[in-house]
């Protein structure tokens, strides 16, 4: 059950942001990263805020070969500044918009506007190679909080050395025979109250480092309502790191827990646009007549990097009912998170 809830929810959020007509952005040439660049970036930024996210609700270590299950699903909030994103001519060579507008939706955008781009490119004798497609919408209105989510299944297990150590696992899964996605994630955490001589305080503090890999490909099917593209083998691909460091403390009461964190997050994900896509453009003169039309084939055509780094403040409460935990916290960072879900606890 745990690990179909990951699963689902990992594969309708991938399945939202692959299947918007990513791959008409191809027809912009050499315009085409930028312009997916500026479109995905608020996506991929929440999620690697997403996975730095839920790996404690306390700073308390288990005792020795103490371990816990934990469901902790994460919503990255993205602000309204980044529903849109402003089109500069002057940033590309080969595109304008029509009736002067002068913003685009981003892919974490809940607006159903419908912009078309117009691509121009020049072919030569006072010739233009000619293609409009309609701009991807976003999806944040199918998703909660108009934010990124993303669920964690986690386990941990105490060590000697007052140490848990704790795992993020999927592995290597096919869904709708479409797309695949796999996840790994570690982190240690180590008590220091210890050196403190504070053991016998319900006041607890730790240190925390963890990791989390995330991978998600996804098959880029042809659309039969966009006559000007055929496309052969292709595949959108995710490919996330995120890594956190993270001072906690926690004041561990019977029946309530309170904590907090202080720490640094950082990831990098690189997105790609693989297979062969063969375009149709009309020729066209300066006045708008038609010549023809040209055929040509882009292999591999779009390769995007991104990186998110900065300091990062958690609060957050959890309610002791025995073995049984619930809890929610509220990361203040670039892109706030929220955080919550149950953990089963056995010390």
């Amino acid at each position: 059950m745990k690990k179909a809830l990951l699963i689902s929810a990992l594969c309708f959020v991938s399945h939202s942001a692959l299947s918007q007509g990513f791959e008409t952005v191809v027809f912009a040439a050499e315009d085409a990263s930028k312009l997916s660049e500026d479109y995905v970036n608020p996506f991929v930024k929440g999620f690697m805020y997403d996975m730095n996210s839920g790996w404690y609700t306390t700073a308390k270590t288990h005792n020795k070969f103490g371990f816990d299950i934990t469901i902790t699903p994460s919503i990255s909030l993205v602000p309204s500044s980044d529903e849109f994103f402003d089109f500069n001519p002057n940033d590309y060579r080969h595109l304008s918009l029509p009736n002067g507008e002068t913003s685009l939706p981003t892919l974490m955008s809940s607006s159903d506007q419908t912009t078309m781009v117009n691509v121009s490119i020049p072919y030569g004798n006072d010739t233009y190679k000619v293609s409009e497609f309609e701009m991807p919408k976003g999806i944040a209105g199918d998703l909660p909080l108009n934010g990124v989510p993303l669920p964690m299944v986690q386990a941990g297990l105490g060590l000697p050395t007052r140490t848990d150590v704790k795992l993020r696992f999927l592995p290597n899964i096919s869904f709708a025979d479409t797309g695949e996605v796999s996840l790994f994630g570690m982190a240690l955490q180590h008590d220091l109250g210890q050196y403190l001589k504070i053991s016998s305080l319900p006041l607890n503090i730790a240190v925390l480092g963890g990791f989390t890999n995330l991978k998600v490909n996804y098959a880029i099917e042809e659309d039969p309502s966009i006559p000007d593209i055929t496309v052969n083998n292709g595949e959108a691909s995710f490919k996330t790191t995120a890594w956190t460091l993270q001072a906690l403390a926690s004041l561990d009461l019977k029946i309530i827990t309170f904590y907090a964190g202080i720490g640094y997050n950082a990831g990098k994900t690189e997105v790609d646009l693989k297979g062969d896509y063969h375009l149709v453009y009309n020729i066209e003169d300066e006045n708008g007549t038609v010549w023809g039309a040209v055929e040509e084939t882009v292999t591999d055509p779009i390769s995007l990097r991104f990186k998110v780094s900065g300091m990062n403040g958690t609060i957050g409460t959890r309610l002791n009912l025995g073995f049984f935990k619930i809890f929610a916290s509220y990361t203040v960072q670039e892109y706030n998170t929220i955080n919550g879900g149950i953990a089963f606890s056995f010390n």
